[in-house]
């Protein structure tokens, strides 16, 4: 086999990995928000009034946020000094476990306040695992990218946000449509969580065939790894993590309220079908997939920083309209503000993957994507749909999306600065990612 036919099987199989175990991960935390938004509130916080056990509901899916850099650490701290490959793996694992053992757990109305507590623990697995996955997926594919390719390798492991979500929001659907709403919520909203074992033993399988990456192979060849990453980052590199972590905030909103918010928001007090929102939802998600392959391309033909600007600059303007359309009931307003919205996170999220590493030596590169994504995701992600929910409590629905266009703003800030196409376009495309100097105008 030539040298460029084994290159590329090589690739292709790198890019299937990411995409592979980042569409699993994302597939087990997404059926959390689902079930959140439809049925956890009355299973497992029965014991709060009926007005608040959604509020209650959305706090358990918030809780993932905070465990995420604390996964990021830790799976970081492994990833910089043993590999890619061998700390994705474990991360896949627990992501799955913890799924799965939601499957199996009791309600409310079984053990008491056991099955809450229960639950926010495994959900706070789910986020452990998930810190770690992020940039460990990333890392697999842009240290594996031909020179002028890193965005569009990329954007490969952020496809796994859409396809993850089509896949548990489409589980939910079929559900729906089989199932009355008695047996879905006695037991059908339990199988999605059970069919994650089959796709968490297809991740690994594929996950297992890997050899490292090139890039940190050629790293510690050069020199031993660091003993604490995560000092060596905020002592030496604090300037570039703080800016990536606020670069971030923007796409974790969109996301948050497009998806987990609006579900809710949509069936519980726009009282639309279940299967019906679901399906706009579904439709609307296509719309974030095209969004990030765009940004994949726009990525190396500009810049990653450059096409995060543009997504952040057409966001503040959505957020102005988002609750007006939200709150008309009409489900074309609905599809179209959610497509539109979804759009914009695939060109604030597409380019992260190549944005992210880009800002760290390779030695402290998953510790450092790793802590920016999902510290940024407690910013942007894990009040959104509550603050989102008490807006529409308070009869302030109409102001939902300027949650979003002030996300917008403050990624706007950490991006933002004089000269920065130029150097990025320098680091972005180079052998040598590094450059701290261009952290952002924040600091």
């Amino acid at each position: 086999m030539s040298d460029g036919m084994g290159a590329m099987l090589r690739n292709k199989r790198v890019l299937i990995a990411s995409l592979t175990g980042t569409s699993v991960e994302f597939y087990d935390f997404y059926i959390y928000a689902t079930a959140a938004s439809l049925v956890f509130g009355p299973l497992f916080f029965a014991a709060a009034p009926p007005s608040t056990q959604l509020l209650f509901s959305y706090a358990s899916l918030a809780l993932a946020f905070f465990a995420r850099p604390l996964g990021a650490a830790v799976f970081g701290h492994y990833g910089d000094r043993i590999g890619r490959k061998s700390t994705l793996v474990a991360s896949l694992m627990l992501m799955g476990g913890s799924t799965l053992a939601i499957a199996f757990l009791p309600t409310y109305q079984s053990i008491g306040w056991w099955a809450p507590l229960i639950l926010c623990l495994l959900r706070f697995g789910q986020g452990f695992g998930l810190g770690g996955e992020w940039g460990g997926a990333a890392l697999l594919a842009v240290e594996n990218a031909p020179p002028g390719w890193r965005g569009r390798f990329g954007m490969f492991p952020q496809l796994g946000a859409p396809v993850g979500f089509i896949a548990a929001n489409g589980m939910f659907l079929l559900l729906g449509a089989m199932l009355t709403e008695e047996q879905f919520i006695s037991w059908g909203w339990r199988l999605p969580f059970l069919a994650s074992a089959i796709l968490v033993g297809l991740g690994l399988w594929i996950r297992l065939k890997l050899t490292e990456t090139p890039e940190f192979s050629a790293a510690m060849a050069e020199a031993p790894p660091s003993h604490l990453p995560l000092a060596d980052l905020l002592r030496d590199h604090l300037r570039p993590a703080i800016a990536g972590t606020f670069a971030v905030v923007a796409c974790f909103a969109i996301f948050y309220i497009a998806t987990a918010f609006a579900l809710g928001y949509g069936t519980a007090t726009l009282k639309i079908d279940r299967e019906v929102f679901l399906g706009v939802q579904l439709g609307a998600i296509l719309f974030m997939a095209v969004g990030i392959i765009l940004s994949g391309w726009w990525s190396d033909i500009f810049t990653p920083r450059g096409v995060l600007i543009a997504g952040c600059l057409g966001t503040v303007p959505m957020g102005a309209i988002f609750g007006l359309a939200m709150g008309s009931g009409s489900l074309l307003a609905i599809f179209l503000i959610l497509a539109l919205a979804l759009f914009l996170m695939g060109l604030v999220y597409g380019p992260l993957g190549a944005f992210l590493p880009a800002l760290f030596p390779t030695q402290l590169r998953y510790t450092g994507a790793s802590f920016a994504f999902n510290l940024g995701g407690i910013i942007g992600g894990a009040l959104a749909p509550i603050v989102a929910q008490q807006l529409v409590t308070l009869k302030l629905g109409s102001f939902v999306g300027l949650y979003m266009s002030v996300a917008a703003v403050i990624s706007l800030a950490a991006l933002w600065r004089p000269g920065g196409p130029k150097v990025a376009r320098e680091r972005e495309t180079g052998v040598e990612q590094h450059d701290a100097a261009g952290a952002g105008s924040l600091l």
